[in-house]
Formats: structure tokens, C-alpha cells, sequence
């Protein structure tokens, strides 16, 4: 068994494990696999175990290993910070994008997709930690974004939240964060706003998944936790 095989199966379980705390199941939990800088060969291997879902940072990058990776039934997440320019790569193949925080790039998405006659689903990053070293929207700012992108942007739908919180090294740490998260996507999913689907909560990385998982996310985004670190 390689290394891959044996840590993908590792971090199955325990989302399993953290699912069952929170009275859920992780066929409730989608894995999202982060891939910046690993190689097409060790992403096969993961592939080949059963990921179906595979995140990238970097547009450029993620369009290579789409081309690469086309004989495999991939859905492709863009999670990184992405450039208004680079919107027209991610329109044609990205299938979720995790960090819309800013009209500009709404608006750009919004003309790509329509060149293309798609409807680009996206998740609204908040910087729910109010990191100045983070992007995405402040707290008090995503009801308005949220509305204002539902009713201005007809190619754009709005699928749920994503957060990144601050590294450390006890995850208990943040759970308060992904806490105030999950209240916000569960008041969200309350208010019903027309033409908003909170069907995503897109939190948890390879040191705080768990707790993520624990507190409500119903995605996580894992990547040296099944390949090593990055080179």
C-alpha cells in the first residue's frame, strides 16, 4: 500500500469518526483533495482510490492537471484566491468555486459563464477570524454581498460558505470560529433567500478537519495530510 492509499484511508476514517460526533455520517462530508504542486502520477493514485472531487489554488495549475486528468471523472474546486483576469480559465471547467469575495470578480464570473451559457456555481469566503493576513468578506459585510450577487448576477449561484482560519497548532483553538461559522450558514439556510442555496459549508483543513467537521462543515479541504508536504 503506498503512502497515499494509506493516509487517504487515515483521514476517511476520521472524518467518519468526527461525523458521528457532530450525529452525522461522512457520506454527509465531501472531501475535497488539494493537489497544488503534487504531481499528475500521485494524483492518479487517489484518484484511483475513489476521490472524485480535487481542489486546486492556482488557476494555471489546475487547468494543466485538468488537461492531463481528462479521462477521469474529476469535479474541479477552485479554493485559492483568484484574479478577476483569470476568471475566462476558471469559467470553462471549474465546478465550485470556494472564494468569491469581491464584486469585481462576481462580475467577471458572471460575463464568463454567460459567454458560455453556464451557471457557475461559487461559495462565499468570509474571513470570519478577521485575519488581515486572510481574504475574504467580514462577517457583518456577506449578508449584503450575498443579496447583492443573487440579484445582479444571473449566471452566478450561490452555494453555500468557506472560511480559512488561522494555523495553529491546537485546533481547539479555532473551533470557536468554525462555531460562528456553521451559525451563520445554519441562519443563512434559515432565511431561505431567494435564488441562495446554503448547500455548502466549506471549512477544515489537514491540522483542523476534524474539529471543522465536528462544528457543522460538510467539506473539508485536505491536502498534505495525503500527500506529505509540499515540495
Amino acid at each position: 500500500m503506498s503512502s497515499i492509499e494509506y493516509n487517504l484511508r487515515e483521514i476517511r476514517n476520521k472524518i467518519e469518526m468526527a461525523a458521528r460526533k457532530s450525529n452525522r455520517s461522512s457520506r454527509d462530508i465531501t472531501l475535497v483533495v488539494v493537489t497544488k504542486t503534487v504531481k499528475v502520477e500521485e494524483i492518479k493514485k487517489a484518484l484511483d482510490m475513489g476521490v472524485t472531487n480535487i481542489g486546486e489554488n492556482r488557476i494555471q495549475e489546475a487547468l494543466e492537471k485538468y488537461r492531463a486528468l481528462k479521462d477521469y471523472n474529476v469535479k474541479w474546486h477552485m479554493i485559492g484566491h483568484l484574479q478577476s483576469n483569470k476568471a475566462k480559465y476558471a469559467a470553462k471547467f471549474i465546478e465550485l468555486i470556494h472564494s468569491l469575495d469581491r464584486i469585481s470578480l462576481a462580475k467577471e464570473l458572471n460575463k464568463r459563464a454567460a459567454k458560455l451559457n453556464r451557471i457557475m456555481d461559487v461559495l462565499i469566503q468570509v474571513n470570519i477570524a478577521k485575519d488581515e493576513n486572510k481574504f475574504g468578506l467580514m462577517p457583518e459585510e456577506v449578508e449584503d454581498f450575498m443579496l447583492y450577487v443573487a440579484d445582479e448576477y444571473e449566471n452566478l449561484k450561490i452555494k453555500g460558505l468557506m472560511t480559512i482560519v488561522p494555523y495553529v497548532e491546537d485546533p481547539e483553538e479555532v473551533r470557536p470560529y468554525f462555531r460562528q461559522m456553521n451559525r451563520m450558514f445554519q441562519k443563512y439556510k434559515d432565511y431561505g433567500f431567494k435564488d441562495i442555496e446554503m448547500k455548502h459549508l466549506s471549512m477544515g483543513m489537514t491540522n483542523d478537519f476534524e474539529v471543522a467537521v465536528e462544528e457543522g462543515a460538510n467539506m473539508v479541504r485536505i491536502g498534505s495530510g495525503i500527500f506529505g508536504p509540499r515540495v
